[in-house]
């Protein structure tokens, strides 16, 4: 397994890939992008976040980042034309500033839940003092963006996209809301479409399902 930096991958056989035409197609393309927006229910978790009092933000990143490393194609990046296959993916997410702004932090899932919330606490104080959103570039491969508006629920969101595209994952939510008996949270993906199907953005939603279901114990 090679490595970028202290990140590890592989690169996929082009020849016994399944989707080369697809990947060779979408490369060419001026927005490679694909993306929705889907109400996830989150009425259980949300009952499990106010009973023990967890911060929410970092509560759905755990199981998001958990989610997305699921899905073999949410790892894959596009290096040198090639597709590289990462073994375990972090997530780098904006972390609110007190002059308006925003800085990047990077968390990793590896652990247990409860250990993650006091681990992603306190690499999120170590982000704003440091305040910074300066990510070398060899350093950003292994990330999943994330993202989040809490001050409005939407049905669509357009995401800025860097030029010539990046491979690397976006995952965005809003603000939650009620609908009848179920609390529900508007949750984005944009993924480029070389490398990532709606087969597998319905794969993540599944697994980020699964996921908060494990936290709520179910």
């Amino acid at each position: 397994m090679e490595k970028t930096s202290t990140q590890a991958f592989r690169f996929l056989d082009s020849k016994t890939y399944r989707r080369k035409a697809h990947f060779e197609y979408f490369s060419g393309l001026a927005y490679p992008y694909v993306g929705l927006t889907v109400n996830v229910d989150i009425t259980k978790l949300q009952d499990r976040i106010k009973a023990d009092r967890l911060p929410f933000f970092l509560t759905v990143c755990y199981c998001v980042s958990r989610a997305a490393n699921r899905v073999p194609e949410f790892r894959q990046r596009i290096l040198d034309g090639k597709i590289a296959e990462f073994a375990r993916c972090k997530i780098s997410h904006t972390v609110a500033l007190e002059d308006g702004t925003y800085c990047y932090c990077t968390l990793e899932d590896t652990m247990p839940f409860t250990e993650y919330i006091v681990y992603a606490a306190s690499a999120q104080e170590e982000a704003k003092r440091q305040g910074s959103i300066a990510e070398a570039e060899e350093d950003i491969y292994d990330k999943f963006f994330i993202s989040t508006l809490p001050w409005v629920s939407y049905t669509s969101l357009i995401q800025p996209v860097p030029i010539p595209a990046d491979s690397n994952p976006r995952i965005t939510w809003g603000k939650y809301f009620r609908q009848g008996e179920q609390t529900l949270l508007p949750v984005s993906v944009l993924c480029h479409h070389a490398l990532v199907d709606g087969r597998h953005i319905g794969d993540f939603y599944r697994y980020l399902e699964e996921e908060m279901s494990w936290i709520t114990g179910e």
